[in-house]
């Protein structure tokens, strides 16, 4: 009886853990998008510090390459990268 107690718990917690990390992926995601598109929009680093953290995340990585801004973000232990451009979208034809 005492195992199978064990047993549930220990498997009530890899639940968790596993819920945990992936409401930190999505976290991550979506700290990492607000971060590019504010870095994109306003231009400095500061932007994109900025709305990482009012999305839960710390900025990790910023980089303008070729009027692209690129940013990785990181909640708790997942990392998320996104990037972001001002301007018209691009279509291919």
């Amino acid at each position: 009886m005492v195992l199978v107690l064990a047993a549930a718990i220990g498997a009530a917690a890899v639940v968790v853990q596993v819920g945990a990390v992936a409401t930190d992926r999505a976290q991550a995601r979506a700290a990492a998008d607000a971060a590019a598109l504010a870095a994109a929009a306003e231009g400095t680093e500061g932007a994109a510090r900025e709305a990482a953290i009012r999305n839960g995340g710390v900025l990790e990585r910023y980089l303008v390459i070729d009027g692209q801004t690129e940013v990785t973000v990181r909640v708790r232990h997942a990392r998320a990268t996104s990037r972001a451009v001002l301007g018209p979208m691009r279509t291919a034809r």
